[in-house]
């Protein structure tokens, strides 16, 4: 893997991605009953409150089914306010101070905004078992999390964007490209958000020479850097438009782009095209040739917590390898709890080793810290190309 400005943290994580195909897949039943024992025991420090807890949060991501499970096991019940981006959530943080939510789930890479915004407060470490976590996803939010009082970042699941495509397109691994989405073949049938189509773009675009930008980390230099690869990127994007059906923004606008609105090929997040095949429905998620786009998402606290126990309650509860092997079969994602891939079931992972077959794990790329200056030009050339 290209290394970047954080290599403590994307390169670590990136190791428990391999570690989870190649051997966590293949652990014994002792490890899992290790696993199992290490484990936090649920601590029912809430259920005499029955209190609530309000969650801002990738809504995909806190299956139902394991939420009401919570709510059953402690009296506790949760409020959840879906957002889209992680932008999305920054501002909803920033204009409230936090006010309203115990706890909002940013991205590990977006560090430096959720700092300076001011709406968060640090962890208390005694209170969560931060050893039920594999050691290197943690260290994903330990490296860029761990400010001047405490941690400010747990992990939860990590996933990828990458291909998506209907069974009938044929597609391969060693056809897998981001440059497919944008050939005259997919006209009208394709569907991408704006921002990352713009950088898988530009991987497709680098690796075939046509502008070369060091896998795109070249854009994380300096402004004027970015900005002259980000031009060409955006001219070419604008002259193939066409190809795009739909800009998707959710979990549920993948799926209805792929099962009511006509597309065969898309850019996608891998859990809502992971959960259509296991519904039957003729849809394959796959890391592309380039590398699928690899993220990890977590919990921050917000500075105006109100139910301070439920929070911790919560972490006991979902700690459990049970239940976050739960969470990840049921929304499609990766776990990052040690021991939970023994509760997921062998459908989730057969579609696992699907989507990441043969070198794609040492393929994957993961976002980077962003300047302070990256996200708002990157989010100016996305909506130019969605609008132009």
């Amino acid at each position: 893997m290209t290394k970047t400005h954080t290599p403590t943290s994307t390169s670590l994580t990136a190791a428990a991605a391999r570690s989870f195909n190649r051997r966590t897949l293949l652990s014994t039943a002792l490890a899992a009953g290790a696993a199992t024992i290490a484990a936090p025991l649920y601590v029912k420090r809430a259920f005499a409150a029955s209190g609530e807890l309000n969650l801002l949060c990738w809504s995909d991501e806190l299956p139902e089914e394991v939420m009401s499970g919570f709510t059953e096991a402690t009296g506790i019940k949760v409020n959840k306010t879906p957002f889209s981006s992680n932008e999305e959530a920054i501002n909803k943080m920033q204009s409230t101070f936090g006010e309203g939510f115990d706890l909002v789930m940013p991205s590990f890479n977006r560090a430096s905004e959720f700092k300076y915004i001011e709406a968060l407060q640090a962890f208390d470490e005694d209170r969560i078992d931060l050893s039920a976590y594999q050691p290197s996803i943690l260290k994903a939010s330990t490296g860029l999390w761990t400010w001047d009082d405490g941690l400010y970042h747990i992990p939860h699941v990590w996933g990828t964007e990458g291909l998506s495509f209907n069974t009938s397109t044929g597609i391969d691994y060693a056809q897998a490209s981001y440059g497919l989405l944008w050939e005259p073949d997919y006209a009208g049938k394709a569907q991408v958000r704006p921002t990352s189509a713009l950088l898988g773009l530009g991987l497709w675009l680098d690796a075939t020479g046509q502008v070369p930008s060091n896998r795109m980390l070249d854009c994380y230099k300096d402004q004027e850097t970015m900005r002259k690869i980000y031009d060409q990127i955006f001219a070419y994007a604008v002259e193939r438009k066409g190809n795009f059906k739909q800009f998707w923004d959710s979990a549920d606008s993948i799926r209805s782009g792929f099962a009511q609105n006509g597309c065969v090929i898309g850019q996608t997040w891998d859990g809502p095209v992971k959960s259509m095949a296991k519904d039957g429905e003729p849809v394959v998620f796959m890391a592309p040739q380039e590398g699928a786009l690899t993220w990890m998402d977590g919990f921050a606290m917000s500075a105006a917590a109100r139910n301070i126990d439920e929070v911790y309650a919560f972490f006991d509860y979902i700690l459990k390898p049970e239940t976050a092997g739960k969470i990840a079969s049921d929304g499609g994602y990766s776990p990052s709890v040690a021991g939970a891939d023994e509760y997921m079931t062998a459908e989730d992972k057969k579609l696992f080793q699907a989507a990441y077959p043969e070198d794609a794990l040492d393929k994957l790329w993961w976002y980077p810290a962003s300047p302070e200056w990256f996200n708002p030009i990157r989010n100016d050339y996305a909506e130019r190309f969605k609008v132009s």
